[in-house]
């Protein structure tokens, strides 16, 4: 696999699969996207059918086009959809690339799941696309995110003030955070080992 297979790429772990998001997965999705908490803190928001309507639009074209390569994140014991992930800000020449639009629904938040997809995220960003940063960002007001990239051993970088509109007309501010390839395999054993044998959280 290579930069040039990204959009049909197929990441597993023992916890999760996650593959390039299909028209058919509607219905999975409709069960777990109308949380008003999931989207709190995101540019968009799925809120109603047309949200979803778009949402998988968007992010089928995208993966398509290579501007993102958007995953749904399924659970594999269960083999439902449970969230969604991306890569992003994609720099092939430069080695780099973000990992975000993460979400999750409501009843698997702390269940391991998310932590789940990163890892197998992580671990094709290193170990076969041989990046060298994986930078992720969230709004400043994020704290369970913020919280959890701390536990990921991202090291926080900065903010960027006034980034971008929210729905309602606030300006967000946003924190940048990174993982770089020589911190990897110790923020790997470290963070990600009962993960990396399958135990979970």
């Amino acid at each position: 696999m290579t930069w040039d297979d990204l959009p049909d790429t197929v990441l597993t772990n023992d916890r999760v699969e996650l593959r390039r998001i299909r028209v058919t997965d509607r219905a999975e999705f409709e069960r777990i996207v109308y949380g008003e908490e999931i989207w709190r803190h995101f540019v968009t928001r799925i809120e109603t059918p047309a949200d979803l309507n778009t949402f998988l639009e968007t992010a089928i074209k995208d993966t398509l086009t290579g501007v993102r390569i958007v995953f749904a994140v399924v659970d594999r014991h269960s083999g439902h959809i449970v969230g969604s992930s991306a890569y992003g800000n994609l720099a092939r020449a430069d080695r780099r690339l973000e990992i975000g639009w993460s979400w999750v629904a409501t009843a698997l938040r702390g269940t391991g799941a998310n932590r789940a997809a990163k890892l197998a995220l992580l671990d094709h960003a290193f170990d076969v696309l041989g990046c060298e940063r994986v930078e992720f960002k969230t709004d400043v007001l994020n704290t369970v995110a913020r919280r959890g990239l701390a536990a990921l051993g991202a090291t926080e970088e900065g903010t960027l003030r006034s980034y971008n509109y929210m729905p309602g007309g606030r300006r967000r501010d946003v924190v940048y955070y990174s993982i770089l390839r020589n911190e990897w395999p110790v923020l790997r054993a470290e963070r990600f080992a009962p993960l990396a044998v399958g135990t979970g959280e």
